[in-house]
């Protein structure tokens, strides 16, 4: 156990993550400081967190929200900041030991590069970095001797049941599972899942997500964000990660082995396990998730994705083979698609339709750079905000 305490800059505080990694700091005060805190626009919520944990920064992401959060914490030691490359700054900082990567979608790649250029330790939870720019941010983290710790609750446990946490043939290993709850139109037919509603789409059965996260789930796009992630993650190959579907979402991923053997990692479903076995590895801490309780579960049942009726997830297989910037137009697409179905201007179904025309319509590049990646980005959005017009519900 290290004697020092260790700063931690929690990117994308007031979301499920975030709070998550607080609770387990609120556990351990002798282990773990809260050096800077990130929030889009729940001022609030951030001023209330700032009077708990005494941040040395608080950032936001506009002037206005920066002088309403001013007023709040006045009086308190905290420097409040605003914008993008506040986030940055925040995030490479020299005081800083532990970076938890918890932004939702593109709008976490800038911050956690800049965390990963200055060589900190990062907690992903943020899969876009690797959607979008998987060679790249593999490489920065390789250059500045960074440590990268998977915290999606099914990487992390990929991590923990590979031999040292890496995917290498010579060690016996043959193929990631990587499980899937199905969400909740698992069971519904072509026909339902033309009617559903976004009240519907962010009921997760097991987890506790956002909203785009969760819409992510019921298409299967999140498990095809995951798969791209879990590629570059273990350096494996699109043949060698293949997804269950695992309904109870008790196991939260696999790893076979060439012998025969299967090595799975179990647990409720509570972002706080997989949290802070990233924190403390190669230790483990007490996180405030009660043992899994084999006679409750009594069952596990496996299915195969579905992906005529969930076409996402073999599009996300697809850009990922195709390579480039394939994954970042998808991502775009993606993102831009949900939005859109949010707020009721597209039907569910779209989502796939306007994901598919996206990547049909836009223009592969190589991913050799940051600008070429963020121009793709661009394009992909413009590209899909016209699709979702097109395919609008009246």
């Amino acid at each position: 156990m290290s004697d020092t305490i260790q700063q931690v800059t929690i990117l994308g505080a007031t979301g499920s993550i975030g709070l998550s990694t607080l609770d387990v700091i609120r556990r351990h005060p002798d282990r773990y400081q809260v050096f800077a805190l990130t929030g889009h626009s729940r001022v609030d919520e951030l001023a209330g967190l700032c009077r708990e944990f005494l941040p040395r920064f608080v950032v936001v992401s506009s002037d206005v929200h920066e002088a309403r959060l001013k007023e709040l914490v006045a009086g308190l030691n905290v420097e409040v900041l605003s914008g993008a490359s506040a986030l940055n700054v925040v995030a490479a900082h020299e005081d800083v030991d532990l970076v938890m990567a918890a932004i939702v979608g593109a709008a976490g790649l800038l911050p956690n590069l800049a965390a990963a250029k200055a060589g900190k330790k990062v907690l992903l939870a943020n899969k876009e970095s690797l959607v979008m720019s998987g060679e790249l941010f593999m490489r920065e983290i390789a250059q500045s001797g960074a440590s990268l710790l998977p915290i999606d609750s099914e990487h992390n446990a990929i991590f923990q049941c590979l031999p040292n946490g890496q995917f290498k043939q010579d060690s016996g290993v043959e193929k990631i599972l990587l499980t899937a709850s199905g969400g909740p139109f698992r069971s519904f037919s072509y026909e339902q899942l033309k009617t559903v509603t976004p009240a519907q789409a962010v009921a997760h059965p097991n987890w506790s997500m956002g909203q785009k996260i969760s819409v992510d789930s019921a298409s299967l796009m999140n498990k095809g964000l995951e798969f791209i992630e879990a590629c570059w993650l273990f350096n494996c190959s699109a043949d060698q990660v293949e997804v269950v579907v695992h309904p109870e979402s008790v196991i939260h991923s696999m790893v076979s082995y060439v012998d025969g053997s299967v090595i799975a990692q179990m647990g409720n479903p509570d972002m706080r396990t997989p949290i802070a076995y990233g924190m403390a590895w190669p230790e483990r801490l007490e996180s405030g998730v009660k043992p899994l309780d084999l006679f409750q579960v009594a069952q596990l049942n496996f299915e195969r994705p579905d992906t005529e009726r969930f076409p996402c997830l073999a599009l996300a297989k697809q850009s990922f083979e195709t390579g480039g910037c394939a994954p970042a137009i998808l991502n775009a697409a993606n993102e831009i698609a949900v939005e859109a179905f949010l707020s009721e201007r597209i039907s569910f179904l779209n989502i796939a339709d306007v994901v598919e025309g996206t990547l049909n319509g836009v223009s592969n590049q190589t991913s050799d750079s940051l600008e070429q990646v963020l121009e793709s980005d661009s394009k992909a959005r413009e590209f899909a905000s016209s699709l979702v017009q097109r395919f609008g519900v009246s």
